[in-house]
């Protein structure tokens, strides 16, 4: 690990601008997120703001990525719904801190270098996959009606599209969505037709615009709500029983969770960039920022966070350029909380849902995905059955079978071409 340097910030005027915008952007898309994983995960709306605020900005000062934005996901309230179950809400601050200290034990040992062995093949599915995902979650929010049952997330879309059938679509709703979209995907191409020099970031100006009109016409769909103002109180990560043997098998979970989906979305965000592999995000950085926010997270009304892909890659395509972006969205995020919450409270849900399909179709790296269907027949089949697997079950088994068949088709490949230069 190296100590951050002068180019880890903006160089001028222009870098800051598109940070502080990217910042800002990232932090109205996290805020009704925060909210909901903070709710979902048995914990409260407060625990997650906290969770996108402290850890947020601890990640982005100290983390490997320039573009990493970290906070609540839904991947982590899959694991903490059992954990806050068997345990109740008062470990969260032990297992936080326990998973936490692990997860800075592996940046020590240089377990992040491990991130970079994975195939190819594997990272573009798993990004696939991980886009689709994101669009799929979207769908209550697009379509103004209550998540469907289910533990995955092509059950609960499927569930969630017969409710919104059943009780009828709910068009100004989806309306909102189009609405997004149409500016977040014309809204330069727009700007540059009328000649103007002025930074326009399309995020941004599909969020900002597409509020006001909702409001102006008083149109009949969701908005984010209440905003909860109670963040940030210190408690003990020390048990009074010391009975922190029985901790160490959720906080284990709980650490190679933070690390792998961190890792990953690290991984991804530098490759929809196309960053220069001088400027790639540095592994054992990133397990080091992780770490310290989960840590100092879940000792201050937080929870475990992990680097937030979703938020990840509204920040790279909103034109985020260094950590600043990541750091600004958590200060943006308090400032909200303290100061600008009834005005917040109206942004509709359907604009943020169609914010982040829109950023999500844009993960889609069309010459990454030729590349592969040039390549060979096993590198195809491994990429989208690591596609599949992330959608229909998680990411995190999405990455271990994708490994796991690429290292059984080339050991099965090896054996093979050993026998026949044997006869």
């Amino acid at each position: 690990m190296r100590i951050l340097s002068r180019q880890d910030f903006p160089t001028d005027r222009k870098v800051f601008l598109k940070d502080f915008i990217s910042g800002i952007t990232v932090a109205i898309v996290a805020l009704p997120l925060a909210i909901g994983f903070g709710i979902t995960s048995g914990m409260s709306a407060a625990a997650g703001i906290s969770t996108a605020i402290i850890a947020g900005f601890i990640a982005g000062l100290l983390g490997g990525s320039r573009f990493q934005v970290s906070g609540p996901t839904g991947a982590m309230t899959v694991v903490l719904i059992p954990v806050i179950h068997n345990y109740g809400i008062v470990a969260i601050p032990t297992l936080g801190f326990m998973a936490g200290a692990m997860v800075l034990l592996m940046a020590l040992f240089k377990l992040g270098n491990l991130i970079k062995k994975v195939p190819i093949p594997v990272v573009e599915g798993f990004t696939v996959g991980i886009a689709l995902v994101i669009s799929l979650q979207q769908i209550p929010y697009a379509l103004g009606v209550s998540k469907g049952q289910g533990e995955r997330t092509l059950e609960i879309a499927a569930n969630t599209i017969q409710s919104a059938l059943d009780i009828g679509l709910k068009w100004q709703t989806i309306l909102v969505v189009a609405v997004t979209l149409l500016i977040k995907f014309n809204i330069v191409r727009i700007v540059e037709s009328f000649k103007m020099k002025m930074y326009f970031p399309a995020s941004f100006s599909a969020l900002f615009l597409t509020t006001l009109i909702v409001n102006a016409f008083d149109m009949d769909v969701s908005f984010i709500g209440d905003i909860p103002r109670n963040v940030s109180t210190y408690t003990s990560p020390f048990l009074d029983s010391g009975d922190y043997l029985s901790l160490l098998l959720p906080a284990f979970s709980i650490a190679i969770l933070v690390a792998i989906e961190s890792l990953l979305s690290a991984r991804v965000a530098d490759d929809i960039s196309n960053t220069p592999l001088d400027k790639q995000f540095r592994p054992n950085q990133e397990l080091f920022g992780q770490g310290s926010a989960t840590a100092v997270a879940s000792i201050f009304g937080g929870m475990p966070a992990t680097g937030a892909i979703a938020r990840t890659n509204v920040n790279v395509r909103s034109g985020a350029i260094t950590r600043v972006s990541a750091m600004v969205h958590s200060i943006f995020l308090l400032l909200i909380v303290v100061f600008l919450a009834p005005i917040f409270s109206r942004i509709p849900s359907a604009a943020i849902a169609g914010v982040l399909i829109g950023t999500s179709f844009r993960i889609f790296n069309k010459a990454s995905m030729l590349e592969i269907f040039r390549s060979s027949k096993r590198n195809i089949f491994i990429y989208i059955i690591t596609a599949l697997v992330t959608v229909s079950i998680d990411l995190i088994w999405g990455i271990a079978v994708g490994i796991a068949l690429y290292l059984i088709i080339n050991q099965f490949k090896r054996a093979i071409t050993t026998k026949i230069f044997r006869k």
